[in-house]
């Protein structure tokens, strides 16, 4: 077995120093592979400083809902001031205290370039999912951002030899998901375990090499690595109810 590594880690939402204390204990060398499926801000206390460290240690982005969210109230020029405070409710408060009040363009920059999924050949990262239903080519950001109900209850995986990651639902929200397990679906794996919210407090990072979970816990800082047959949980697709994808304004 190759003993570098390709690391996936969840959404951080702007828990910077669980995020810190998690890259720590995995210890990554210049040969390991680092991605971050989207939703670096929001929610948590230090957005910036999450953005801050992962531009400058050129790790590999996806673009999340939250993301999209910042972009289209400072990126896209004027937006409503619903899409503000819809922002704003969503955990943008944090993010805009985290920079005191004014995000460099650098940053929004930045964001501006994160891609919507990666293919690695025998995974494909993505930050939400994709919609079952519609072609790969016809689908974009409302789909590979925000889908959730539609992606989770198909019955058949979206490609016959790729395993999709996902971040975006936390796994304890899908049927038959403990707080901190990995969720498993036909043909995905959910990492998103809740590093924000108080039923949980894991944040996640998965090395598909070696099928290894590192976990930092925002809340009372405990760190666990566990194989990852040790934390998975299979989600019973047919408890979940198909809806349309969040759309936005």
């Amino acid at each position: 077995m190759t003993t570098n590594r390709r690391i996936v880690i969840g959404d951080v939402h702007g828990h910077y120093d669980a995020l810190i204390a998690l890259l720590d204990s995995i210890s990554p060398t210049s040969e390991d592979k680092v991605y971050f499926l989207g939703d670096l801000i929001d929610r948590g206390p230090k957005s910036a400083q999450v953005v801050d460290f992962v531009m400058r240690n050129q790790y590999t982005c996806l673009r999340g809902n939250h993301e999209e969210m910042l972009l289209d109230v400072v990126g896209r020029g004027e937006v409503s001031i619903d899409l503000y405070q819809g922002w704003l409710y969503s955990g943008g408060h944090s993010t805009v205290a985290s920079y005191d009040s004014k995000i460099p363009q650098e940053h929004i920059d930045w964001i501006k370039s994160l891609p919507l999924y990666l293919d690695l050949g025998d995974y494909w990262l993505v930050h939400a999912g994709v919609d079952p239903n519609v072609p790969l080519p016809q689908q974009g950001a409302d789909q590979f951002c925000w889908i959730r109900e539609d992606f989770h209850s198909s019955d058949q995986a979206f490609f016959p030899k790729k395993l999709i990651i996902t971040g975006h639902t936390i796994t304890f929200t899908l049927p038959g998901v403990q707080a901190g397990q990995i969720a498993a679906g036909r043909g995905w794996l959910g990492i998103e375990t809740g590093a924000y919210h108080h039923k949980s407090g894991w944040m996640t990072a998965l090395d598909l090499n070696h099928h290894k979970v590192y976990q930092a816990n925002t809340m009372d800082g405990r760190i666990r690595i566990l194989p990852l047959s040790k934390l998975v949980a299979k989600v019973d697709c047919s408890k979940i109810p198909s809806r349309k994808i969040r759309k936005r304004a």
